[in-house]
């Protein structure tokens, strides 16, 4: 497994000496103390195959960086959070640790849409190599949708991903097509293939349904498709819900908002029934999260924003 992940991630461990080649000379002394992490921490990856010493200081770089990128080098700042990133995911691969790569990254980038587009694709790659594309079914619809990416240079790039390595696996098939069909960003010829290779998948996916109809890895691949819509049915619903507690938020002042959070979180899990240490939990612990910070948000005013 950690071989095939280092195929995967070929060119990875570049990153950090890319960097450190075009580093500009006026770095502040917080942003200076980071790209020398960055510079121990490909070091560490690449000479000594040391991932956890690595991985341990593109922790302590991202965060010396927290403070700094809302400062104006933050472009900068931006630059060697995301190669930091980007020298974490390869040691977390490589030892084989690829369930923490997208909490990990989730940890220093809390909305999905703000990724920059190589973690993007270095998070989609991993999790099709590793056979759980579902994981990234909702982030990487996120992404796409969010309109200030739909101008990238990479779009079109990250589209074709999100098609090749996550859609067409899961038999997302109407999906895939409506995506292809919209995206200004491909070419017609890189529509017309796409649309060749969503025809040639909907076919072997009716034929392995003819042949092998209760096939055990069919069953899985029908449950992994199903996973986004039904995250998706149950937290609209658990949208509603809040928005419901929302207007009656005045008589819930007393309650302490973390044991509110953490109640709302336990009986969730016990509703649902899952485990949330499986990645397969991921996209609905995700977006219940997502839908605790809008909630937090729209109830307090920022001066009296419990922490969370």
């Amino acid at each position: 497994m950690r071989n095939d992940l280092s195929v995967a991630f070929a060119g990875v461990s570049g990153a950090g000496s890319v960097l450190r080649t075009s580093e500009p000379a006026s770095l502040s002394p917080v942003a200076s103390q980071a790209a020398c992490l960055l510079e121990e921490a490909a070091d560490l990856l690449v000479v000594h195959r040391d991932f956890a010493a690595a991985l341990d200081r593109c922790e302590k770089g991202c965060q010396s960086l927290l403070g700094k990128l809302e400062s104006e080098d933050s472009a900068s700042s931006e630059e060697l959070r995301c190669s930091l990133c980007v020298v974490g995911i390869q040691a977390l691969a490589e030892m084989n640790r690829w369930r923490e790569v997208l909490p990990w990254v989730l940890q220093h980038y809390q909305v999905p849409a703000y990724l920059p587009p190589k973690l993007l694709e270095l998070c989609i790659l991993l999790h099709s190599k590793v056979k759980e594309p579902h994981v990234m079914l909702d982030i990487g619809s996120d992404w796409l949708h969010a309109s200030a990416n739909q101008h990238l240079p990479t779009y079109g790039l990250l589209v074709q991903l999100h098609l090749f390595h996550v859609l067409l696996p899961l038999g997302h098939f109407a999906e895939a097509q409506e995506m292809v069909e919209g995206c200004k960003a491909l070419s017609k010829e890189q529509q017309l293939e796409a649309h060749r290779v969503i025809r040639e998948k909907r076919q072997q996916w009716l034929e392995q349904t003819k042949e092998h109809p209760d096939s055990e890895e069919q069953t899985e691949i029908a449950w992994k498709a199903q996973l986004g819509s039904v995250s998706k049915k149950v937290l609209t619903i658990l949208a509603q819900l809040g928005r419901v507690l929302g207007s009656l938020a005045g008589q819930f002042g007393p309650i302490p908002y973390k044991t509110a959070l953490l109640a709302a979180f336990m009986l969730f899990l016990i509703v649902v029934k899952l485990d949330p240490a499986s990645p397969t939990s991921l996209p609905f612990v995700y977006r219940l999260t997502q839908l605790f910070h809008q909630a937090r948000s729209a109830v307090f005013s920022p001066q009296y924003r419990p922490p969370v």
